[in-house]
């Protein structure tokens, strides 16, 4: 049986300027850093209270073929491929201080039918998406 979510990939330019980005300016700790061949660095982070959902911070490469890696590399190079979400208990602030560190933001803290939202970018260009949730329904959207 599933019982969680446990690993998410994302893909970055360069591991070490991705781990700094996700340990420096989001907070997040190092879960493991291993070099297991001169072709794989298997490196992920994740929140300090939250150790069960790791980001691994993946180079877009091997095992993939190279046509793939290269569109991923693309989607990125253009600041539009989508990395997660995350949940905030106050958007405004929490933008303000990642503003202040020089995280670049896409789309300021707006209004929607299930809370407050603001895009961030990182290092990578993977959008980041910061959610203050609030209850919602079906008929919020229409």
């Amino acid at each position: 049986m599933i019982t969680n979510v446990s690993l998410v990939t994302v893909y970055v330019n360069d591991i070490d300027e991705a781990k700094a980005f996700y340990t420096d300016k989001l907070g997040f700790v190092v879960g493991d850093d291993i070099t297991l061949s001169e072709d794989f660095r298997w490196c992920t982070v994740h929140q300090a209270d939250h150790p069960e959902l790791e980001l691994a911070l993946m180079l877009p490469g091997p095992p993939m073929d190279s046509e793939s890696a290269d569109s991923i590399r693309r989607i990125m190079a253009k600041g539009s491929m989508h990395g997660f979400g995350m949940a905030t208990d106050d958007c405004h602030k929490t933008f303000a201080e990642l503003v202040a560190q020089g995280v670049e933001y896409i789309q300021e803290p707006s209004d929607r039918p299930y809370g407050v939202e603001a895009v961030l970018r990182d290092n990578s260009g993977n959008w980041l998406v910061l959610v203050e949730q609030r209850p919602y329904t079906a008929t919020d959207f229409t």
